[in-house]
This record gives C-alpha cells, sequence and structure tokens, in this order.
C-alpha cells in the first residue's frame, strides 16, 4: 500500500474551541477517507492511484477526560455520575495511552497523517511530535526533555519534581495516524486532580503559564507549533 506519490503538503485547519466528540468525529472522517484510498490504490494501475492528503488539526475542548484503549477506567478519580459537578464529559476512545484531560488553554492537535509519505515508523512519529514542543520549550528558555520508557514532553526528568507538559496519544492503521497530543499552555491544572494523568501517580503536570508565571498568548504557541511542525517532518502547511 505505500504510495508511488510522496505527498508532503499538509492540509491545516483551526477548528477553534470543539466538542471532544465532534472532533472525534471529524478526525475519522478524514481517517477513514485516507484509509479507503489507499485500499483503492491497491487494486488499480499506478497511473488510476490517487494521492493520499495528509491533515493538521489544532482545536481546544472543553473539559473534558478520554480513556486510552489500554487505559484503566479506576484511573479517573471522580465518580462518573460526579462529572456534571465539575463541567466534565467522559469518553473511552481508540487511541493509545491511558487517562488524560483536555480543556481549555490547551492547545490539541490531530494529525491524520499518511506515514507512507514520511516513514513508516510510529515510534520515530511520536518523536518527531516531541521534539516540536522540545523546540517551542527551548523559546521560552526551558528545557524540555524525553523520559526514558515514557511519552510526551517532561521537565526536569529524574528528579523528584518530574513534570509532564506534553501529553501524546495515537492511533495508527495502514500507517495512518489519528489523534495526537495535547500541550498545556494556559490550561487549568486543578482538573488533573480528578485523575491520574497517562497512568502515573509519581509525577507531576504543568503548564507552560505554571512554569513562566505568566499567561501565553494562544495564538502565539499556535505559530510556533505549525512553524516546528513544518521543519520536523519537512512539509508545507496549506490552510483548508
Amino acid at each position: 500500500m505505500k504510495n508511488t506519490v510522496v505527498n508532503t503538503e499538509v492540509l491545516f485547519q483551526d477548528l477553534g474551541l470543539i466538542d471532544y466528540q465532534e472532533a472525534w468525529d471529524y478526525q475519522e472522517e478524514l481517517f477513514d477517507k485516507t484509509v479507503q484510498t489507499k485500499f483503492h490504490n491497491r487494486k488499480v494501475s499506478e497511473d488510476e492511484q490517487i494521492v493520499t492528503q495528509n491533515h493538521l488539526l489544532f482545536c481546544e475542548h472543553p473539559h473534558v477526560y478520554t480513556l486510552g484503549k489500554s487505559g484503566k477506567p479506576e484511573h479517573l478519580l471522580i465518580a462518573p455520575d460526579k462529572l456534571h459537578e465539575v463541567g466534565a464529559t467522559y469518553y473511552k476512545i481508540n487511541r493509545g495511552g491511558d487517562i488524560t484531560y483536555h480543556g481549555p488553554g490547551q492547545l490539541v492537535g490531530y494529525p491524520i497523517l499518511d506515514l507512507d509519505h514520511f516513514f513508516p515508523d510510529v515510534h520515530k512519529y511520536l518523536r518527531y511530535l516531541e521534539e516540536i514542543f522540545i523546540r517551542i520549550l527551548a523559546d521560552y528558555g526551558l528545557q524540555g526533555e524525553r523520559s526514558p520508557g515514557e511519552t510526551g514532553v517532561w521537565l526536569d526528568v529524574g528528579k523528584t519534581n518530574a513534570r509532564k507538559i506534553l501529553a501524546l496519544g495515537v492511533k495508527a492503521s495502514r500507517w495512518v495516524t489519528m489523534h495526537g497530543w495535547a500541550f498545556n499552555v494556559n490550561t487549568d491544572l486543578h482538573y488533573f486532580k480528578n485523575i491520574i494523568p497517562c497512568g502515573i501517580d509519581d509525577k507531576d503536570v504543568t503548564s507552560l503559564e505554571k512554569e513562566l508565571g505568566h499567561k501565553v498568548p494562544m495564538e502565539e504557541i499556535k505559530d510556533k507549533a505549525k512553524r516546528y511542525f513544518a521543519e520536523v517532518f519537512q512539509v508545507s502547511l496549506r490552510c483548508d
């Protein structure tokens, strides 16, 4: 199912503040279309093949907890019937990873990429996503790091005050990706007290606002994320 034509253009959309289910449905639509195109290409001659598209979605979500397929329901520390009291919803979803939180002030990114245009390696893909935010943190004088055996981006790895600022959770099928990252910019960190984030109970969660002592304009972070995404993956972004 490997493409004969490599497409290094990524269609970009900023969905703004959007309900989690609505964004998930839209991801599934783009993901399914890409997978079906790859199935079609297997059955036709090279000159009849359709070039698959790559997508990058940015958004923020209203307060929501999501549990990945390898996660443990008991890592949600608040009773499901109490979620309405904190204005949050809860979904079990088909990405990897455990439980996490999404909410306003957090930059969520959903790349729907055909990795056959890049490299058929999910682990390398995760490292590339991490690299984007290591570069962003460096712009603010912070040293973002990878933590051995764990995904995401951390501060002060190996120390008692190690804390996570970027969470990753992806799904890939036929080398097509969906789901993605959650970067805590001006996030209300109190919501993390209702879960064991990513199933890790001995490390803290932080945000750019907490580390710097002031809020950071979300548009500033979006601009940096777009620029570094294009640099790391060596693509051009086009507004869809």
